[in-house]
């Protein structure tokens, strides 16, 4: 026990001593404002062409109010989740690559499990971090510019969506540490992500999202269309999976590759 929250310790200093945290959070905070401002907009369209804040010919299609908000958060997290959660989980383990620190980490007393379960931790906890960031920042933003349809009832469900997409889209970037440790370095996971991300809006645009994991969190929040309650627990299971074999593959890869 003591060993672990020693390596959950150190790899929490390595993390928060870079500027990925800082990244991060400026990243995902455009989910929050960008669905903002269309929510504004569609608002009062007249008083953001007047403001010059869009042109006479800009088209923008939906609602203004909390429902179609919230929708808005949990689609973007569905896409900007995979490539932010994924881009950490590639930082945290491919920069001991990158860094050449690989050698003298695997050299420690302590068991490779134990550094790589821990490295899973911290990326798994400041997912849950910036997840609630842009909630918080999201509901604000939501308070500040006066959406209509407010309701506990309405709150609870497109909550309750949001974090669905967030925890699934911060599950699966378990394989993107797999690639990190696999192409030594963050140029393999980083493709792995872009052509998820490509690959996930394809499968579901076809009309088998379903069973293509990445494109699962997206139609949970409705992005592909179709009501976002109908997606079946299988769906989940081969969310949970994949996550699973990202996780084992990633130790075990930890464990034997530089044996051979």
């Amino acid at each position: 026990m003591n060993k672990i929250l020693t390596c959950i310790l150190v790899e929490s200093k390595k993390f928060f001593t870079s500027k990925i945290p800082l990244m991060s959070i400026l990243v995902l905070t455009l989910v929050p404002l960008t669905g903002g401002f269309f929510i504004f907009v569609l608002k009062d369209p007249i008083f953001a062409e007047n403001l010059g804040i869009i042109s006479t010919k800009a088209q923008i299609v939906g609602t203004a109010d909390w429902p179609s908000y919230l929708s808005l958060l949990a689609q973007a997290m569905s896409i900007g989740g995979l490539i932010v959660f994924g881009f950490n989980a590639s930082w945290i383990f491919g920069r001991e690559y990158s860094d050449r620190t690989i050698r003298d980490l695997l050299a420690l007393p302590i068991s490779r499990n134990i550094i790589v379960f821990s490295k899973f931790i911290i990326a798994f906890l400041w997912g849950l971090v910036l997840s609630i960031y842009v909630l918080v920042l999201g509901l604000l933003l939501g308070l500040l510019i006066d959406i209509p349809g407010w309701s506990f009832d309405v709150i609870r469900q497109g909550t309750l969506v949001y974090i669905a997409c967030s925890l699934l889209s911060l599950i699966l970037s378990t394989p993107a540490a797999f690639f990190a440790s696999f192409g030594r370095g963050y140029l393999s996971p980083f493709g792995f992500i872009l052509v998820i991300v490509i690959l996930a809006q394809v499968v579901a645009v076809a009309g088998y999202g379903e069973y293509f994991p990445w494109a699962v969190p997206a139609l949970i929040s409705g992005l592909a269309g179709g009501d976002n309650a109908m997606v079946e627990a299988f769906s989940i299971i081969i969310v949970i999976l994949t996550s699973m074999i990202g996780l084992v593959a990633t130790m075990l890869w930890w464990r034997y590759a530089d044996q051979n």
